[in-house]
């Protein structure tokens, strides 16, 4: 009962926060050009962050869980939406990757990069201080906290770097939270695979686009649910494995390899509208 309520939560508000976005005043703001040329909003970002977000804290089995879900996704959602939309200014633009923000910051400038960086950073420390851990010593304690905070933030990344073609970071965090979507925990999964699931279909028909809010927003809820089940050695993997992509990431494009790659290329094709539609 608890799965169904949160899957249907997610779902709901989902769609529910797109069509207000949408009929905002200023919902100009978030229309950008996408990589067919067409015009798309950034509106499906703040729709999956609000509805990933309170589906999770619906079907979150104690309260400390609950505020985790709640501090990751809403901190990660609101920091990427701020540099969707900061970013987007002439100024911002110069500074690319992480090297970037802060060679920007050496000379004074606070990008909103950084800023997004930072707040994903620190939700993800907060996230995993109130999951906590089940070791006893002080030591082991906070080893698995910075653990838990490194899975949640490199979930986020993750998640944002494979956001490049319509529909990609769902389907990527549909795969990923399917597992975490049986046994223990499953009922907060839920709530974020629902809200993924209500706008896949806009977003693979390029009606919107993630951007930074909606791609943090679902890495960070899905590192939440890992964490909240793994203990050590759980976090550890995931981390090395999480570092080791991002690591890739600098060297090798994801877009290449998925396209040289066929099973992938038809799985990231799936359901997408066609480029001459």
């Amino acid at each position: 009962m608890a799965f169904l309520r949160s899957l249907g939560t997610g779902a709901l508000v989902a769609r529910a926060v797109l069509g207000w976005v949408r009929r905002d005043p200023n919902a100009g703001d978030l229309r950008r050009t996408n990589f067919h040329g067409r015009t798309v909003t950034l509106a499906g970002g703040p729709a999956l962050a609000a509805g990933a977000t309170l589906g999770a804290a619906a079907g979150a089995p104690t309260g400390r869980l609950a505020a985790a879900a709640v501090t990751a996704g809403a901190v990660s959602g609101a920091v990427g939406l701020y540099d969707d939309i900061v970013g987007n200014r002439p100024e911002q633009k110069t500074a690319k990757g992480f090297a970037g923000h802060l060679g920007a910051l050496r000379d004074g400038r606070v990008t909103s990069g950084l800023v997004k960086i930072g707040g994903v950073g620190a939700a993800g420390l907060v996230a995993s201080a109130l999951i906590g851990s089940r070791r006893t010593g002080r030591f082991g304690r906070g080893a698995d906290v910075l653990l838990g905070a490194g899975v949640i933030a490199g979930t986020a990344n993750l998640l944002n770097l494979l956001d490049l073609r319509p529909g990609r970071a769902i389907k990527a965090g549909l795969l990923l939270g399917a597992p975490l979507a049986v046994g223990r925990g499953a009922s907060m999964t839920a709530g974020t695979l629902g809200a993924s699931a209500a706008l896949l279909p806009a977003d693979l028909n390029e009606e919107i686009m993630l951007g930074d809010s909606g791609a943090n927003a679902l890495g960070a809820l899905l590192g939440v649910a890992f964490t909240a089940r793994t203990g050590t050695l759980g976090r550890l993997t995931a981390l090395a494995a999480l570092a080791a992509l991002t690591a890739a990431s600098e060297k090798v494009s994801f877009t290449k390899v998925i396209q040289d790659t066929p099973w992938l290329r038809r799985l990231d094709e799936l359901g997408r509208r066609p480029p001459q539609a």
